[in-house]
């Protein structure tokens, strides 16, 4: 694959020939009816009322209501504008479709489509950009139903230059489809920053044995350190330092040193330098100087539950939580406020919390509610259902559980914690009721 270089850079006599000037603006945007302005957005203030339920003064927030109303309020009644530094949603996908819990109980409901699905996720990607930090970040999660869509949008709501990634995950098993198409077995994460300078840890795999063996085969003479060779050399002429001479050699043709020749006398000096029999230079790279293999673009290793012992609430759309430990570790700190203004079964809360970060969490189901006080009052259930237990052997367990999960960092038993704030809108404070009695039933059992 080739290695773009600037445009500024476009020295040689090559002719391309074409007939089209644009003289106008490149930015671009999607256009529908019932596209609200940015300002009427930004000016609406909050309709309704949000009674605090349980808890009192504590850090984390949990709302039952409408997003795009709770988080006006939380801008313009909390003043929490700029003070988010993380958000990862997962929002409907656009189907036309009702979505159930493993109990049978509608959990969601999936009921826009076109430009009224558009129009609502734009709608509160701007309150979501008004709540960011300036080195605050977004992942966005869909299926390749209106992804490509809300990519346009986000563009014009974060500007195309804080695009800054399009993660394609495996999210199940391969399919034997009778369907005339290739089997549906990704989605996808779209990653944007607020800003230039936003917060980033790269995220970064743990070797192996076996990759150790292929990826640093050699072994230094004098240290006993284990290393691999790679080229001091990268693609584009540079007429700088770079592109001088050193130790009487100039870069292959076409391209320029990585480091100053001042730079690469240091590494050979430090015996970091590998010199081949015919006078080829290489870099050594040592392995006990590597933080990890990098977490490319393509997540396979993150899908959805498959094992049967693995723990989980049963909402629908519950996502693997090594997949939002990823995220939580990469784009935000220890301390730092996450959002997730879709909250389903609370994965994103339950991790935040786990790594130390505060949270916000916003759903408009009582499903979904339910299903986040279960998760942090009473704990996760195990996904089988079984009719003999007892004949689940460990072996077939721990096979299943590498692709969920792969480390014993998160805890998933984890119960009891009364951490969290809960407000609801007034008008609907009475169909939570039951969740609000079973709350209360646990503290006294527990008093």
């Amino acid at each position: 694959m080739a290695t773009g270089v600037t445009i500024n850079n476009w020295t040689t006599d090559t002719h391309i020939i074409t007939d089209e000037v644009f003289t106008c603006d490149f930015k671009y945007e999607l256009k529908y009816e019932g596209k609200t302005s940015e300002n009427e957005i930004l000016k609406t203030e909050q309709k309704n009322e949000y009674e605090l339920l349980v808890g009192g003064n504590l850090d984390n927030n949990l709302y039952f209501g409408d997003n795009l109303d709770v988080m006006s309020h939380l801008i313009h009644q909390k003043t929490l504008k700029g003070k988010v530094k993380l958000v990862y949603i997962d929002p409907p996908y656009g189907t036309n479709s009702i979505f159930q819990s493993r109990h049978q109980k509608d959990s969601y409901k999936d009921d826009l489509v076109g430009s009224h699905f558009i129009e609502f996720i734009r709608r509160r990607l701007i309150l979501i950009r008004e709540l960011l930090t300036e080195d605050g970040s977004i992942y966005l999660h869909l299926d390749g139903n209106m992804t490509f869509q809300i990519k346009v949008i986000m563009d014009e709501v974060f500007g195309a230059k804080n695009f800054r990634g399009f993660i394609t995950r495996k999210k199940c098993s391969n399919k034997n489809s009778t369907r005339k198409t290739y089997g549906n077995i990704s989605d996808y994460i779209i990653f944007y920053s607020k800003s230039d300078n936003y917060t980033w840890h790269r995220a970064t795999d743990a070797w192996t044995d076996e990759k150790i063996l292929k990826e640093y085969p050699c072994i230094d003479e004098k240290s006993g350190r284990r290393y691999k060779k790679v080229p001091i050399h990268a693609p584009g002429i540079r007429n700088g330092e770079t592109g001088k001479e050193w130790k009487g050699m100039f870069p292959p043709q076409g391209k320029h040193w990585q480091y100053t020749p001042t730079k690469l006398d240091e590494f050979d000096a430090k015996g970091e330098i590998y010199w081949s029999p015919t006078g080829n230079p290489r870099r050594k790279v040592f392995l006990d100087e590597d933080k990890g293999i990098p977490v490319q673009d393509i997540w396979l290793d993150v899908q959805d539950s498959l094992n049967q012992s693995i723990k989980i609430t049963g909402y629908p759309t519950e996502k693997n939580p090594y997949l939002l430990e990823r995220i939580i570790k990469a784009s935000s700190n220890v301390g730092d406020i996450v959002l997730d203004c879709f909250a389903g079964s609370g994965t994103t809360l339950d991790l935040a919390e786990q790594f130390g970060r505060k949270w916000i969490g916003i759903d408009n189901s009582s499903e979904a509610i339910r299903n986040i006080f279960k998760r942090f009052y009473k704990g996760l259930e195990e996904m089988g259902d079984y009719v003999n237990k007892n004949t689940i052997t460990s072996t077939s367990s721990s096979n299943q559980s590498t692709l969920f999960e792969p480390q014993v960092k998160y805890n998933s038993s984890l119960k009891e914690r009364r951490n969290f704030n809960f407000y609801s809108d007034n008008r609907f404070k009475e169909s939570i009721q039951d969740i609000l009695e079973e709350h209360l039933d646990t503290e006294n059992n527990c008093a």
